[in-house]
């Protein structure tokens, strides 16, 4: 794609725990069914996925708990914060990721949702459950990996070691 072709996308809102509480296989982008209330709501930011969750119904996938504050302005048209709203994927995204969800093992979390070219979308992860032995080695590889850019860029800055 040439640089004036490049996709713009604007972050609404990011779920940072699910990383920390999951192995992510492979990300799916969906398209959100929202009511005009909730595009609003997220244009001004006030959206949470901290306990969202995909699953099917009726051989669709529908996000679970997903918070978009009511609009501030709005009146009777208000939406209702906590419901439950359908993906857009394209039918053979929908039976693969479901074939994989069925095998067990596997769950679909959001990881971040966002604006694209004007239109909602949701970055979906099909995730497995970390152990919590899983965890502390992740968060140690963390730590090392930022210890040796620490000495490396001391080293290249022509620093000496720290004791």
């Amino acid at each position: 794609m040439s640089p004036s072709k490049q996709p713009e996308r604007r972050l609404i809102a990011s779920n940072k725990k699910a990383r920390h509480e999951y192995t992510v296989l492979r990300t799916y982008e969906a398209g959100i069914v929202l009511v005009g209330t909730e595009v609003k709501s997220l244009r001004e930011g006030r959206a949470s996925l901290v306990d969202a969750f995909a699953h099917e119904r009726d051989g669709e996938i529908v996000l679970y708990g997903l918070h978009i504050a009511e609009y501030a302005y709005g009146t009777w048209t208000n939406h209702t914060p906590r419901r439950n709203r359908k993906l857009l994927l394209h039918r053979a995204e929908i039976d693969r990721i479901l074939d994989k969800v069925r095998e067990g093992g596997v769950t679909l979390v959001p990881l971040s949702m966002y604006f694209e070219n004007g239109f909602a979308k949701v970055e979906l992860a099909l995730a497995k459950g970390k152990r919590s032995f899983d965890k502390r080695q992740t968060l140690a590889e963390r730590d090392a990996n930022r210890e040796i850019a620490r000495e490396l860029g001391r080293h290249l800055k022509g620093h000496p070691r720290r004791p």
